[in-house]
């Protein structure tokens, strides 16, 4: 136990127990091939703000948002 009184979440065997979290393309929540809503998913947000972001980063950065998009459509699996 720790001094402000939680409990230490490592139990008996001294490892703790963490759950990753891996990017996914969503099937579901998808406009064209799913990466927003996997980065959605991924940290927990609605998936219209990631994609108003990405559009905003596509119009403010000369189309580097279109070129994450592409890159992030080949690379990562689809759930």
């Amino acid at each position: 136990m720790f001094p402000d009184g939680t409990r230490d979440v490592t139990g008996d065997s001294g490892v703790m127990n963490t759950d990753t979290i891996k990017l996914r393309r969503s099937r579901s929540d998808r406009m064209v091939a799913g990466v927003c809503g996997g980065i959605a998913r991924m940290f927990n947000m609605d998936a219209a703000l990631v994609r108003i972001l990405l559009v905003a980063a596509t119009l403010l950065g000369f189309g580097t948002g279109a070129i994450i998009y592409l890159v992030a459509w080949a690379i990562v699996p689809e759930e």
